[in-house]
């Protein structure tokens, strides 16, 4: 089976590391991104996002010709769509960038097509990605009718990256590959098996959507587990770093860290689609949500606890945040916890907010105005120093921390070292 145009939608953390590493292969690569700038920078042979190795790939593939990006799709032989599928303010899945995708992809598709939705989805999204095909180019046939003797394949593939090691895992982690038919799911296993050398193992389309679900449900529990147990610990007055350490050295238990929340585009929404689809049976996948999603007031609430022992001394109280992305060592600020206590810090009386994310290129338009970014040395002077992420830049500082009071670690970058 032959592969030799991609047209990859969607050149975000996931889409453009996907594009690169196939452009790598020697594989002619169109990226699709409704973002110019994106555009423009990409083919400058340069990065728009923080990811390690990728901007070396990135600029290789471009000046090698095997890499491309416009803002439409072209005629290509397989189409990946890498696009966000957020949430709603009622928590319910928001698909809007998907179907965009498809109406982008429906002219240029042509007999004998494969494509692949990556974007995490509810259960039954790709067959209705069939069916949107199917209604916008009737002069084609696709699995949903024609089985595996359809003009065009259809299948989905989720990714199973995490950030900071995006390259890495996209060539080494094993993928379920479903298919609307089995001909979907074997000719995109034969797709991955290009640039993928984990297992790529095949299931019915169904199946890996709820598989990617599963999993990110399964982390969230866990840690909710742990922003519970530390809750519970800190009113008990049980130091909740070191009970952890204590309670992993059994050879069955492996309890993660807790933090200020869950943030991201996947474990932070994903277990919503769960929800939104059986609500009435996933009972502990909700409650996990619910846990993790009011983590932030139960930093902020701590943090203005120490403002309220400060302000008698002083008439305004310096507050520095240590990290503003929603996991360490990398810029995504997407559903960030950390940024999102920061923002509503910004509006509380008696206090100025001073943050450092190593991170940032330049000031995220959403982050509250009054919120200033400063250096990791100006942050570390505040009266109250909050550690929200442990970003590996923030290290040189724990020695120092660790002999200050009015130090709110809510993250474990103190325990470290």
């Amino acid at each position: 089976m032959n592969f030799h145009k991609i047209c990859v939608i969607g050149l975000g953390y996931i889409g453009l590391p996907t594009a690169a590493v196939i452009a790598a292969r020697q594989r002619q690569v169109i990226g699709v991104d409704i973002d110019e700038k994106a555009v423009e920078t990409i083919n400058r042979g340069e990065i728009h996002i923080v990811e390690p190795d990728l901007d070396m790939l990135v600029h290789a593939a471009v000046k090698e010709g095997y890499l491309k990006a416009t803002t439409h799709a072209e005629t290509a032989d397989v189409y990946l769509i890498a696009v966000p599928t957020p949430l709603t303010e009622e928590n319910q899945p928001d698909l809007s960038f998907v179907d965009k995708a498809v109406h982008n992809l429906a002219p240029v598709l042509k007999r004998g097509d494969l494509v692949i939705l990556e974007s995490t989805s509810p259960v039954g999204t790709t067959e209705r990605l069939a069916g949107m095909l199917a209604e916008k180019r009737p002069d084609l046939s696709f699995p949903l009718d024609a089985g595996s003797d359809a003009d065009v394949n259809i299948a989905h593939c989720p990714e199973r990256v995490m950030p900071g090691q995006v390259i890495h895992e996209l060539v080494h982690n094993d993928r379920i590959v479903g298919g609307v038919s089995p001909r979907c799911a074997e000719r995109a296993r034969s797709f991955y098996e290009l640039f993928v050398s984990g297992k790529c193992i095949t299931a019915d389309v169904r199946s890996a959507e709820m598989c990617k679900l599963a999993e990110n449900s399964f982390r969230d529990v866990n840690i909710a587990f742990a922003n519970e147990l530390s809750t519970i610990c800190e009113k008990l007055g049980v130091p909740v770093w070191e009970l952890i350490n204590l309670a992993n050295l059994h050879p069955r238990v492996n309890i993660l860290n807790p933090g200020p929340g869950v943030g991201g585009h996947c474990i932070a929404i994903d277990p919503w689609f769960v929800v939104s689809q059986a609500n009435d049976e996933a009972n502990l996948i909700r409650q996990a949500r619910h846990v993790n999603d009011t983590q932030p007031s139960r930093v902020i609430a701590k943090v203005m606890e120490g403002v309220s022992r400060h302000s008698s001394h002083h008439s305004n109280v310096t507050i520095g945040l240590l990290g503003l992305a929603y996991k360490a060592n990398t810029d995504d600020l997407r559903n960030s916890p950390a940024f999102a206590i920061a923002n509503a810090l910004a509006h509380e009386r008696r206090v100025t907010i001073m943050a450092v994310e190593p991170h940032l290129r330049h000031r995220p338009e959403s982050l509250d105005r009054h919120v200033e970014l400063v250096s990791l040395e100006d942050a570390c002077q505040a009266d109250i120093v909050v550690a929200l992420v442990p970003h590996r830049q923030f290290h040189s500082k724990i020695h120092e921390l660790q002999r200050r009071d009015h130090v709110i670690d809510v993250c474990g970058l103190l325990n470290t070292l």
